[in-house]
């Protein structure tokens, strides 16, 4: 149905389902599928990214506020604690890692489902680290998990590596 013409019928039911499926077209022609994925990309990718460039000083050099904060500030909030984080230096140096080598893989949309499942498990740390920041974790493990069922779409060196391989 294009814009502008109408459909009608009985008590103007067919009408509006027009006008219904139209915007539904409309809606659809916006958000393709391949689209929508990259976007989750590259929003999934940009919290963890700038939260990992603030770790390190140089390459593979943590800086001291981030070994500070895994040792003295960042505790896991589970029942009978909150307790410290075992061996600080070393998950400050995995968690800095992480936030960088993920959001990477996840713009390029090379080993996407790993990445996203990787970024899931760093938010589900985070939500034991930070309990009252649910709001915004929920947010990244919807779009971890999004990511992990529908893949990252035409649009990713996934998409062309298995093009190439099938």
């Amino acid at each position: 149905m294009e814009l502008g013409q109408q459909t009608t019928g009985s008590n103007g039911r067919q009408g509006i389902g027009g006008l219904v499926e139209w915007a539904n077209a409309a809606i659809r022609a916006i958000a393709q599928p391949s689209l929508t994925q990259l976007v989750l990309r590259f929003a999934l990718a940009l919290p963890f990214w700038r939260s990992g460039v603030k770790k390190w000083d140089g390459f593979l050099q943590l800086n001291d506020v981030a070994v500070f904060l895994f040792s003295s500030e960042f505790k896991l909030h589970l029942p009978g604690g909150p307790y410290a984080f075992p061996a600080p230096s070393t998950v400050a140096f995995l968690s800095g890692s992480a936030e960088i080598i993920f959001p990477i893989l996840l713009v390029l949309g090379l080993g996407t489902r790993f990445a996203a499942l990787g970024l899931l498990l760093m938010t589900a740390v985070i939500q034991l680290t930070v309990p009252s920041g649910w709001p915004i974790h929920l947010t990244w493990a919807a779009m971890a998990l999004a990511l992990m069922a529908f893949g990252p779409g035409r649009v990713s060196l996934d998409h062309l590596v298995s093009r190439r391989m099938g």
